[in-house]
């Protein structure tokens, strides 16, 4: 049994506890959240600072990690994945070691969950040791061509049998975004995706060309398209965003995790939470910076009461994966985000977005979910500059 002490002890779950008493055994599960005082003190391991759960990184692109520093920062999203797709390929061997030192990096930076595109097998090695616990989403896309659809879902539902899955980690099928997936296809995916409590993934509004395409049927998508000798001559614009035409295709039924969302306003957020109430929506604050030099307003989750979970994209799209780093960017940029919000954001909204809260997310009689200890916080609490984490159990 260990008990641990710190200034502070943030369940996220309830309200914080001054001078608190985390109780573990020895596989890491809290058997009681104290206070100080009922405790001998030379039973207490003690430590200046703030205990929180471990982070859960809701969105990533792990096998990508072999790209880091290979793309440019700063040419917008339609450049961007046309540097990804015609640059990713790497002998495999060194795509399998750069996962290796992804994982690693994401583990000592207190990641204790990942929510992880896949669209090939490369990171399936890694995620069967079951060192953190993943949502592998298998991720698919026709370019908008309904004949395509078919083919495309065999593919990757070959990939998605490929992937055994270690204790406690998920996996589905899911759409790449709004402007990448014909109506079959979605239809196909949630015809796939029929388990009850299924999390499906999907890139949303993260430049102004998506919604472009949609609202007026013109932009940089055509001549993107064109480059690959796709047409879209039987694409009608819907007058609308990007996210009503996904609204339209996906099933509120599941849980539903919303990708960026730099471009989402408030009246499209409460839109999509009034179309289920299973809807998260993840924010990687450091990728929107590094591809497209914006980031959302998150006034407009706060005002909406919108359920965010922190992502890191890939290290194509980053320089590291640290849901801290993550954290101090919002922080520096959008500092009026209360701390204790930004840890919710964190942890148990990317648990839940996942269906991982049974274990993670929140520091609760029964959870198993990683202790954290956050220090150089200052006396106000915030992830500046000087803010570390380290892990303890």
């Amino acid at each position: 049994m260990r008990k641990i002490t710190a200034d502070w002890v943030f369940p996220v779950s309830s309200e914080p506890i001054a001078n608190g008493v985390l109780v573990l055994d020895a596989s890491g599960k809290i058997l009681a959240l104290d206070r100080r005082d009922q405790h001998d003190p030379a039973s207490l391991e003690h430590y200046p600072g703030v205990l929180a759960p471990g982070f859960v990184n809701a969105h990533c692109h792990l096998e990508l990690s072999h790209m880091k520093s290979q793309v440019d920062t700063g040419t917008g999203l339609i450049p961007f994945i046309t540097s990804v797709v015609t640059k990713r390929n790497f002998p495999a061997e060194q795509i399998a070691a750069a996962i290796e030192r992804a994982e690693q990096e994401m583990l000592e930076g207190g990641i204790v969950a990942l929510g992880d595109i896949s669209n090939a097998p490369d990171t399936f090695a890694v995620k069967a040791q079951g060192r953190m616990r993943y949502y592998t989403f298998v991720e698919l896309f026709d370019f908008l061509q309904d004949a395509a659809a078919g083919d495309t879902f065999a593919k990757g539902k070959a990939v998605y049998e490929q992937l055994a899955l270690a204790a406690g980690s998920a996996k589905s099928m899911v759409p790449h975004a709004p402007y990448s997936v014909s109506p079959a296809l979605f239809a196909q995916i949630n015809a796939a995706n029929h388990t009850a409590g299924t999390t499906v993934s999907i890139h949303n509004q993260e430049t102004p060309p998506e919604n472009e395409l949609f609202q007026l049927g013109s932009g940089d998508f055509y001549a993107f398209y064109g480059k690959f000798n796709i047409s879209l001559e039987q694409f009608q614009a819907t007058g609308s965003p990007s996210i009503y035409y996904a609204l339209g295709h996906l099933d509120p039924a599941q849980r539903t995790l919303f990708v960026h969302n730099t471009l989402s306003t408030a009246d499209d957020i409460r839109a999509a939470q009034a179309w289920s109430p299973n809807t998260f929506w993840a924010t990687c604050p450091n990728a929107n910076l590094y591809i497209e030099n914006r980031l959302p307003n998150y006034q407009h989750f706060l005002d909406t009461g919108a359920r965010v979970a922190i992502g890191t994209d890939s290290l194509t799209s980053n320089w590291q994966l640290s849901v801290l780093e993550e954290l101090k960017t919002i922080a520096r940029y959008q500092s009026y985000v209360p701390f204790g919000t930004l840890l919710r954001w964190a942890t148990l909204n990317g648990a839940q977005a996942l269906g991982f809260d049974d274990t993670l997310g929140s520091l609760e009689t029964g959870k198993t979910p990683g202790i954290l200890l956050l220090q150089g916080l200052g006396p106000e609490l915030r992830f500046g500059a000087t803010a570390t984490v380290r892990r303890l159990a």
